[in-house]
C-alpha cells in the first residue's frame, strides 16, 4: 500500500489540479462542485486501474478499485458540504438581521432565500403561500407556515415588521392582494425584481426593492425582435427629437443597445439635454453621440442638421402633451409645435434621404376633445400625406406612460410628500398605462415592422381608474386613506372621462407581434390639404384660441371641442 501511495497520491493531485478541482471556494460549494468531483473521481479511478493493470501490481484486491472512488467522493464532497453548512450556520447565529416573512414559496423565493442566507441584513423567519400542499413543509430550513390571509397573525406572533413579495411571475391581482394584506398588517412591503430584469442579467433576485406601481399593473414583458432591430439600427445614424423628455430619453437608451454608429439627440431644453449627455458619457462612453440644441419648428436648423449627420432613421418624440395647459391660452403654440414641428422635421427628413420616420402619437388623437389631441391627429395625417417610397412614415399611438414628465404619478407623489390631499378630477376617470421602457421598446418594434403609412396601436391592457392608482400610491407610501385624503375636483378643460385607442371609423389588423396592431383608417389627405395647412401654419399673426379650435374642427370632422361636447351633454 505504501509503495502504491507513493506514486498514486501525486498522480491523483496532479489530475485534480489539471481539471481545476482545487479552484472552488468551499464556502460556496454546490451541485456543480459535486458533479465535478464525481467526474474527476471516475476519471482518476479509471486511470489508476489501467496503470495498475498494465504495471501488473500484485496484491491489490479488486474491491479496493471500487471502494477507492466511492470513499474519495464521500470525503471530498462531504468535507466541502459540511464546511459550507457549518459556515452558514455560524453566519446565521452571528447575524442580528431584521426578521422578515416571504410571501410565495416558488422558485423566486428559493433563489431569494439562498441569497439572503449570506446576508447580515435579513433573517427569514417564515414563508406564506396559498398552496395548502406546501404548508408545514420546509424550504432552505424555513417552514411554510400558512396562507396569505394569516399574514397579520404570523407577523404579530413572530414580531416581524417587513415582508418580501417573491412572486414575479404571478398576476397583478395576486400581487395587489399581497400588498393590501401587508398594508393591513402594518408591514413594510418589498418585492423581488421582475423575471425580465433577472433574465437580462441587470439585477439579481437578492436585490429586493420597494413595490412600485409597475408591479401592480400586470404588464407582461415585451418580446423584441432583437436580431431584426440590430440589423436595422447597427452601424447607422439615428436621430431622436425631444430626446430630453421621458420617452425620448428612454428611446435613446433602448436604441443604444443595438449599436448605432451615431446617436443624434435634438431638444430645446438645455438642462434635459445636458443630463442625457452626462448619462451617456458615464454609462456608454464608447457610443458616439451628438447633443444638439434646436427647435423642431426651425426648418433651416433642421435642414443643416440632417445634411450634417445624414440620419437613416428619425424618431420624432418632440411634442407639447399637457392637455389642460395646451387648452387654455396656449392652443396656437400646441398646433405650431405638434403640427408645424412635425411638418418641418418630416420635410427635412425627406430632403436628406431619411429611410424611415417614426412619429410618436397618443390615444388623445382619437376622437379628440382637446387641442393637444387634435394637433397630434393632424400630425398623424401630415405623416400619411408625406409617406413615399424614399422616406417611409410610421405612426405609433399609445396611452399614458407611468412616471413620464407632467403625468399624474409624479404629481400624486408630490401631494403625498406634502401630506395630501391627492386631487383626482373624477371618481370614474380611467386611463391606459404602460411603463416608459415598455413604451420605448414597442416604438422600436413598430418602427422596425412598419413598411410606411401605418398607424400602430399598442396593446395598453385594461384601463385603470385614476382613483385606484391614487389608493395604490398611498399604500405604497406607507399611509392609509385616513392619513392622505383623496379629493375630487371635476374634469378639466379638454379632458375626457375615458380614453380611446381607435376612432369610430377605424378597425385594427393583427401583426406578428402580440402587443402591436395596425389601425385601418380611410383618411388619406391629399397635397392640397397639406399645402393649405402649411399656409395656415406660416401666418405671421397669432390667432385666438377660438380661431384655432375652429380651424382644427374644419381639418378634423371628428374633433369636438370640450365646450361643444359640454353643450351637447347639457342639451
Amino acid at each position: 500500500m505504501v509503495d502504491v501511495l507513493a506514486w498514486l497520491l501525486p498522480l491523483q493531485c496532479a489530475l485534480f489540479w489539471s481539471f481545476g478541482l482545487y479552484r472552488g471556494i468551499w464556502r460556496y460549494a454546490s451541485i456543480p462542485d459535486i458533479k465535478r468531483i464525481l467526474m474527476m473521481a471516475a476519471t482518476t479511478a479509471t486511470t489508476i486501474s489501467a496503470l495498475m493493470y498494465f504495471r501488473e501490481i500484485p496484491n491489490i484486491p479488486r474491491s479496493v478499485l471500487v471502494l477507492y472512488p466511492v470513499l474519495l467522493i464521500m470525503f471530498m464532497g462531504g468535507s466541502r458540504v459540511t464546511y459550507r453548512a457549518w459556515k452558514e450556520q455560524r453566519l446565521r447565529q452571528g447575524t442580528n438581521g431584521r426578521s422578515v416573512l416571504i410571501l410565495g414559496a416558488g422558485d423566486a423565493a428559493v433563489d431569494l432565500m439562498k441569497n439572503l442566507a449570506r446576508s447580515h441584513e435579513w433573517r427569514v423567519v417564515g414563508i406564506l403561500d396559498d398552496n395548502p400542499a406546501k404548508h408545514n413543509r420546509q424550504i432552505q430550513g424555513v417552514t411554510v407556515l400558512a396562507g396569505f390571509d394569516s399574514l397579520a397573525d404570523q407577523a404579530r406572533r413572530l414580531g416581524v415588521k417587513h415582508a418580501i413579495i417573491a412572486m414575479p411571475g404571478q398576476s397583478h391581482t395576486v400581487r395587489r392582494r399581497a400588498l393590501q394584506l401587508c398594508t393591513q398588517a402594518g408591514l413594510t412591503a418589498m418585492t423581488v425584481p421582475s423575471y425580465d430584469d433577472i433574465m437580462s442579467g441587470k439585477i439579481t433576485v437578492s436585490q429586493i426593492r420597494k413595490v412600485e406601481l409597475d408591479d401592480l399593473l400586470g404588464r407582461d414583458p415585451v418580446i423584441l425582435d432583437s436580431e431584426g432591430l440590430r440589423e436595422w439600427i447597427s452601424g447607422r445614424t439615428v436621430m431622436v427629437t425631444g430626446a430630453g423628455g421621458s420617452i425620448g430619453a428612454e428611446l435613446c437608451r433602448q436604441i443604444e443597445r443595438f449599436a448605432p454608429s451615431c446617436l443624434v439627440f435634438l431638444d430645446s431644453n438645455e438642462l434635459a439635454l445636458y443630463n442625457l449627455e452626462q448619462e451617456f458619457v458615464r454609462n456608454f462612453p464608447e457610443r458616439k453621440i451628438a447633443c444638439v440644441i434646436g427647435d423642431v419648428k426651425d426648418a433651416a436648423r433642421l435642414t443643416t442638421l440632417m445634411r450634417q449627420y445624414r440620419p437613416a432613421i428619425v424618431f420624432h418624440a418632440a411634442a407639447y402633451k399637457h392637455v389642460p395647459l395646451m387648452e387654455e391660452l396656449n392652443a396656437w403654440e400646441a398646433v405650431r409645435n405638434n403640427v408645424a414641428g412635425t411638418l418641418a422635421v418630416a420635410r427635412a427628413a425627406i430632403e436628406s434621404g431619411v429611410e424611415k420616420f417614426v412619429l410618436i402619437s397618443t390615444d388623445k388623437a382619437v376622437n379628440p376633445t382637446n387641442v393637444m389631441g387634435a394637433s397630434k391627429r393632424v400630425a398623424e395625417l401630415v405623416c400619411h400625406s408625406l409617406n413615399a417610397e424614399a422616406t417611409r412614415f410610421v405612426v405609433v399611438r399609445f396611452g399614458n406612460v407611468l412616471g413620464s414628465t407632467g403625468s399624474v404619478i409624479p404629481k400624486f407623489r408630490e401631494q403625498i410628500a406634502r401630506g395630501g390631499p391627492i386631487t383626482v378630477t373624477h371618481p370614474e376617470i380611467t386611463r391606459y398605462f404602460m411603463s416608459i421602457p415598455e413604451a420605448a421598446q414597442l416604438v422600436l418594434q413598430a418602427g422596425l415592422m412598419g413598411a410606411g403609412g401605418e398607424i400602430f396601436v399598442l396593446d395598453m391592457g385594461d384601463p385603470v381608474k385614476i382613483v385606484d392608482l391614487a389608493r395604490d400610491l398611498i399604500r405604497l407610501s406607507g399611509f392609509s386613506e385616513q392619513d392622505i385624503r383623496i379629493e375630487f375636483t371635476g374634469l378639466r378643460a379638454g379632458e375626457k372621462l375615458y380614453e380611446e385607442l381607435l376612432a369610430d371609423s377605424e378597425q385594427t389588423l393583427p401583426t406578428p407581434h402580440p402587443k402591436l396592431r395596425i389601425a385601418k383608417t380611410n383618411a388619406r389627405p391629399d397635397m392640397a390639404w397639406r399645402d393649405d395647412l402649411a399656409l395656415w401654419l406660416e401666418q405671421p399673426a397669432q390667432p385666438a384660441d377660438s380661431e384655432v379650435r375652429a380651424r382644427l374642427k374644419a381639418l378634423l370632422p371628428e374633433y369636438i371641442p370640450h365646450t361643444a361636447r359640454t353643450d351637447l351633454a347639457a342639451s
